[in-house]
């Protein structure tokens, strides 16, 4: 049975600091790529932060420089620490672990943590 789970969310202060993590089973974790969305209310979920199998990373821009994505393949996790949040952070974010190539390719998410930035 596949499993993908967030933990870590909650209300922080503008400029301060959080770290979601993102415990997977289930599934071959050390060829998945890692993703953490994020969706705010009456927006789209997007994408914030992605990391290969092989390590490499990507920023959605207006995170760059503020948020490190991070994985443990050994303990079947992925990290987000944000660091400088901003209100605009507001939203629940998801973690996401994708396999295969397209066209054999399957996503598995988790149930979403909030993450709240007062301003």
């Amino acid at each position: 049975q596949v499993r993908v789970v967030e933990s870590g969310g909650g209300l922080v202060q503008a400029g301060g600091s959080l770290r979601l993590s993102c415990a997977a089973s289930g599934i071959a974790f050390n060829i998945a790529a890692m993703n953490w969305y994020r969706q705010a209310p009456g927006k789209q979920r997007e994408l914030v932060a992605a990391i290969s199998s092989g390590g490499s990373t990507n920023y959605e821009d207006s995170v760059k420089g503020r948020f490190t994505i991070s994985r443990d393949n050994a303990k079947k996790a992925v990290y987000l620490q944000m660091n400088s949040l901003k209100p605009e952070d507001t939203a629940v974010y998801y973690c996401n672990a994708h396999l295969g190539t397209f066209p054999f390719e399957t996503d598995y998410w988790g149930q979403g943590t909030q993450v709240t930035v007062s301003s």
